[in-house]
């Protein structure tokens, strides 16, 4: 079992996220390089359709949340944690 979020973006999102990105994206890339974080990145029109990122585990994706830049100063106005069974896993 794998844990998907989905961010809901906020409608300034073009002006919060370039502020916030550099410490989101550093987080993203701690929780990737440990195995927590296995994929994560904007829809086509991520204004619109916002984005997600894939984890390990419930737990990794609450954390994650916890202390987001992205979530903490509002880029994003909500989000979702959904379980989600993997087709393809080896």
């Amino acid at each position: 079992m794998k844990y998907v979020v989905l961010y809901e973006t906020a409608d300034d999102v073009l002006e919060t996220a370039p502020i916030h990105f550099p410490a989101h994206a550093e987080r993203l890339q701690r929780f990737h390089a440990d195995g927590r974080a296995l994929m994560a990145g904007a829809f086509g029109d991520p204004e619109r359709e916002g984005s997600m990122a894939i984890f390990s585990s419930r737990e990794a994706a609450e954390d994650f949340i916890s202390d987001d830049p992205f979530v903490k100063n509002g880029v994003v106005r909500g989000y979702e944690i959904r379980e989600w069974n993997e087709g393809l896993a080896p």
